[in-house]
């Protein structure tokens, strides 16, 4: 299914907003495929994330993270599907905020809206995520 659906990061980046019933069905495939490393890692070069960070936020261990690198192998699909949130959060932070140093700023700031923890903090739960969606949204519309 994934030759079918293309490169998902660049979908994501032209489609993230989109959450009609086909693309909701098509991230849930791709998910239950599993997202493979190259993609994963063509995705992430740009992004402010270490390895390190993503190990933390998939909540596993470093070494393990490193052993998905050199076996070139993909996901599983709960972490695929941690990785896909994390990806649209992402594209709608640097959207928000203008650029993805702005964007990281944020995310390692203390947050009165969000019990004074760091947004950072939040990416590595579903829970914690829907969070940081809303309040990008309500960022987004000025409400503060």
């Amino acid at each position: 299914m994934k030759d079918e659906k293309g490169n998902i990061a660049a979908e994501i980046q032209v489609r993230y907003g989109l959450t009609d019933d086909r693309k909701v069905f098509a991230y849930i495939e791709y998910v239950e495929d599993g997202l493979d490393y190259k993609e994963f890692d063509n995705f992430t070069k740009d992004s402010p994330f270490t390895q390190s960070d993503w190990a933390s936020f998939l909540q596993i261990s470093t070494r393990t993270f490193q052993r998905y690198k050199k076996e070139d192998r993909s996901f599983e699909p709960i972490y695929s599907e941690r990785i896909l949130q994390i990806m649209i959060i992402y594209l709608k932070g640097v959207e928000v905020f203008g650029n993805n140093k702005l964007f990281y700023t944020w995310l390692n700031s203390e947050s009165i809206a969000l019990g004074g923890k760091k947004p950072i903090s939040f990416l590595s739960s579903t829970f914690g995520i829907n969070m940081l969606s809303d309040e990008l949204i309500r960022i987004e519309h000025g409400v503060l």
